[in-house]
């Protein structure tokens, strides 16, 4: 089946589903149409009452319907991290029908998680969601999703994300809304600048200048301090870097803080290899600048662990395994004093759709996966003046492209 047939073969469906779940219910009376029933009512809350969608009822017999298909993400240009350069990414994009409607989801497998299209696959074909008739039970579900295996955690966060695209969407409205988050409160997001030539690298800063208002460069080889003066040659705007793991000597990882905070950088994410954790306090403790977790906490229980160590994590769902796991550890990461980023792997509008549905209460965002890509099924979260912005659409937020 081909990826666009598989994404509206339940779309045209959903939307009739939708549009009945969601529609003003007439409100009965005499013959004396709307105005008179309206002042027959017994009250104005009974009016307002009978304006109001329908409150969506589990249906009697009805069971969630997984299925899946693998996607392969093109890049729109060559992406370098420390360790590493692609064009593409594996993906698998999912979804789950229930009474008409339709919840989206995906897994995105960049190098260093370690997953495949196979192993996703797999995991997604031991899932039996048919079991259960009720999908407003969301942590029942994940739950069961979750002792399935102990890793997974891309399949799991595709389960997530479809369950929470169609509970939105049973409901009629947005995550954002219905976890009382303030759309005027999104911050901005980083745009990334993957490693490559200094002329490359500044020649993608000026492609970004003009539509964002924070640039995230990837560093950790021995030409940073170049790649990092050809961005500054070309633009002003804050830097946060990244170092994916690849600094190794604690001094000169501190040295070299000190001269990029004089050049503009606001933030340094993931400094040294995941289990150098003492190393990592003793920077956090002499640096001028905040160190961020990133490939050191994938889930809760590699954030318990971190505590100290880090003055802020990078939660990304496809890390940590979902929405609810996400929420759970930004909870955390709250009491005790950690700052919250929102990240993202290289990824459609949904999955990135569905992390910014929690944007407006995080310090830092670098939710721009969806727009390092050139062949994204989906429309979701905008980019506008640089800044995160949500709309009105039920669920995540989607629509599919024509």
């Amino acid at each position: 089946m081909k990826r666009r047939d598989f994404l509206k073969g339940a779309a045209v469906a959903a939307a009739g589903a939708a549009a009945a779940a969601c529609g003003v219910k007439g409100i009965k009376g005499g013959h004396g149409g709307d105005a008179d029933s309206l002042a027959r009512a017994d009250s104005v809350s009974a009016a307002r009452e009978a304006r109001m969608p329908r409150a969506y009822q589990p249906v009697t017999g009805s069971r969630m319907k997984l299925s899946w298909e693998p996607y392969e993400l093109q890049l729109s240009h060559p992406f370098g991290v420390s360790g590493n350069t692609r064009t593409t990414t594996p993906d698998v994009q999912v979804k789950i029908e229930y009474d008409g409607f339709t919840g989206y989801g995906e897994a995105s497998m960049p190098p260093y998680l370690g997953h495949t299209t196979e192993s996703i696959c797999a995991f997604l074909a031991n899932v039996k969601l048919g079991q259960f008739s009720d999908p407003f039970r969301i942590e029942e579900i994940m739950d069961y999703v979750n002792s399935l295996s102990k890793g997974d955690a891309p399949a799991k966060a595709a389960v997530d994300m479809a369950l929470h695209d169609l509970f939105g969407k049973l409901l009629c409205q947005p995550l954002w809304r219905i976890w009382g988050q303030d759309p005027d409160k999104t911050p901005v997001t980083s745009y990334t600048i993957g490693i490559d030539t200094p002329e490359v690298m500044s020649a993608k800063t000026v492609e970004a200048a003009d539509r964002f208002k924070l640039l995230k460069v990837k560093v950790g080889t021995p030409n940073d301090k170049s790649r990092i003066s050809a961005v500054r040659s070309v633009s002003d705007l804050p830097i946060i870097v990244d170092a994916n793991q690849g600094w190794s000597d604690r001094m000169e990882a501190l040295s070299e803080i000190y001269w990029l905070k004089e050049h503009g950088v606001v933030m340094v994410e993931q400094p040294f290899p995941v289990g150098r954790i003492e190393d990592t306090a003793w920077l956090k403790e002499r640096s001028p600048l905040p160190i961020f977790a990133d490939e050191s906490v994938q889930g809760m229980a590699d954030l318990r662990n971190c505590r100290g160590a880090f003055n802020g994590v990078n939660i990304k769902l496809m890390k940590c395994g979902g929405l609810l796991k996400a929420r759970q550890m930004m909870s955390y990461a709250r009491a005790v004093g950690m700052k919250v980023m929102l990240g993202c792997m290289t990824e459609t509008s949904c999955a990135v759709s569905a992390a910014a549905q929690l944007s407006s209460g995080v310090d830092f965002a670098d939710l721009d996966g969806n727009l390092l890509i050139s062949n994204d099924p989906f429309e979701g979260v905008l980019v506008k003046d640089g800044r995160i912005t949500l709309n009105n659409l039920p669920g995540l937020g989607l629509s599919i492209k024509k």
